[in-house]
């Protein structure tokens, strides 16, 4: 992992088309600004996380349901 100190209105370029701007800082919480391709998802990691678990949890209802109309 790379780890950088960046002031704000700073930049990080990850590769040729993704560029990180410090928007703002506020106490603890710090402002992104993300520029990316349109054809490249940006997620926050825990919305990420949130529909992996609401995706398992859909796939076993429907796996209850098949086996209950099974019978």
């Amino acid at each position: 992992m790379l780890v950088l100190t960046r002031k704000q209105n700073e930049s990080v370029l990850i590769g040729n088309e993704i560029s990180v701007k410090i928007i703002g800082i506020d106490g603890d919480k710090i402002r992104l600004g993300i520029e990316a391709p349109d054809n490249m998802r940006v997620l926050r990691e825990e919305l990420l996380e949130e529909i992996g678990q609401a995706n398992r949890m859909a796939a076993q209802s429907q796996y209850r349901l098949f086996r209950a109309e099974s019978r």
